[in-house]
């Protein structure tokens, strides 16, 4: 059924259209636009060309911190992605408690980030930590560390806390999507004698490949997006240890006053989540075809 006038549809998608523009684009125009000029957020604007993106090349901080939020997502996909989906199929086999089971695992997804920071920091503390007390009482006082002041620890430090967190959260979209599996299919696999982690691994993990990769790439953009658990534990230290893009770019624009090279930053964090999104498309596109293929 058409509307009696072509341009009513148009007023439904308006409200939704207004805030996109007002609220994400007019931002991402200002924010390119800014990344040529040297503004300190108060003062005159004077255009500098593509001096805050030369200088950006040549900026060891800048790219240690992609470097540590790459290392970051490697750590994630095993401790978030691949944890919540082991926690799925072990929910899936395993009926009795499940109920318990999930809700304890998602709790700390409904903890916002700051309580759960300044929660791990004391875990962590070196004087009268939970991991470093466990250790001593086990003997193991040579394994003991200032964990989030340690340069070889702090990054992985802070990836076990946010497998921590968001593992439930990926253990319940696997949950959900094995729920999906045709029971069929899982009898006819026992028929043959296949066993439940058997069953789990050859027949309902490619049935739930689509919920796997979207888990993945929820994984992935939000790596790029982290900066709360950053930012409480570690500021990005010790010696930049830590440093991701988002927080170096949050000190450089509100601590440093230096909006027109922050705004630099923005975009090329931008334009490098844009393309990681762009190559896990075309990969799988090509997975897709192949399959089609064959």
């Amino acid at each position: 059924m058409k509307p009696q006038k072509p341009w009513v549809p148009f007023l439904f998608v308006a409200p939704a259209l207004t805030f996109f523009v007002f609220a994400v684009l007019v931002p991402m125009i200002a924010t390119a636009g800014f990344s040529f000029t040297d503004w300190n957020g108060f003062g005159e604007f004077n255009f500098v060309g593509f001096a805050n993106y030369i200088e950006l090349a040549s900026d060891n901080i800048f790219a240690k911190s992609f470097t540590n939020v790459f290392l970051y997502i490697l750590a994630t996909l095993v401790l978030e992605v691949l944890v919540g989906l082991f926690l799925a199929g072990l929910i899936s086999v395993q009926r009795s408690g499940s109920l318990w089971f999930r809700v304890a695992l998602f709790a700390p997804v409904m903890l916002p980030m700051v309580v759960v920071a300044v929660l791990w920091s004391f875990i962590y503390n070196p004087d009268f930590g939970l991991v470093n007390s466990v250790l001593s009482a086990a003997g193991l006082e040579d394994f003991t560390r200032i964990w989030l002041g340690d340069p070889d620890t702090a990054l992985w430090a802070i990836s076990l806390v946010s497998g921590w967190v968001f593992s439930g959260f990926f253990m319940v979209i696997f949950y959900s999507a094995l729920q999906q599996v045709p029971t069929e299919l899982s009898e006819a696999a026992r028929i043959d004698g296949a066993g439940e982690w058997r069953i789990f691994w050859s027949v309902k993990i490619p049935f739930i490949r689509n919920a796997i990769e979207v888990g993945v790439l929820l994984c992935i953009t939000g790596a790029f997006q982290g900066f709360d658990l950053f930012f409480v534990l570690t500021n990005g230290g010790p010696f930049n240890a830590t440093e991701i893009p988002t927080t170096l770019l949050v000190r450089t624009v509100f601590r440093n006053a230096d909006v027109g090279y922050g705004s630099a930053m923005a975009v090329v964090l931008t334009l490098v989540i844009l393309i990681v999104g762009w190559m896990f498309l075309r990969i799988r596109k090509w997975n897709d075809q192949k399959e089609l293929r064959t």
